[in-house]
């Protein structure tokens, strides 16, 4: 089994729901991050749009709850299905971030 799944993306906080809590009482805080940049492939430059699931588990989700609308982060973590049933479906899994303004 392959166990490289490390992403590093920035981007603005363009949705930001409420804090929760599991029943085992850990906090999770579910968010989408937009990214815009200019990539390089096949030699040629293009414009990379994309709007992106991320979500923080245990001490990362309190501080990021308290971000705004519009704050610009980057972020590191791991891709993981969203849940077993589609896993097509992924979400960033935050475990480092830097807040930019």
């Amino acid at each position: 089994m392959l166990t490289r799944n490390r992403v590093l993306l920035g981007g603005t906080l363009i949705e930001l729901a409420p804090l929760r809590y599991t029943p085992a009482g850990i906090a999770v805080q579910q968010l989408v991050i937009s990214h815009e940049s200019q990539q390089v492939e096949c030699g040629t430059e293009r414009r990379v749009l994309a709007q992106v699931k991320a979500i923080a588990i245990g001490d990362k989700a309190a501080p990021l709850s308290h971000l705004v609308i519009g704050q610009q982060l980057v972020v590191k973590g791991f891709l993981a299905a969203t849940s077993q049933r589609y896993p097509d479906r992924l979400a960033l899994h935050i475990d480092e971030y830097e807040l930019l303004n």
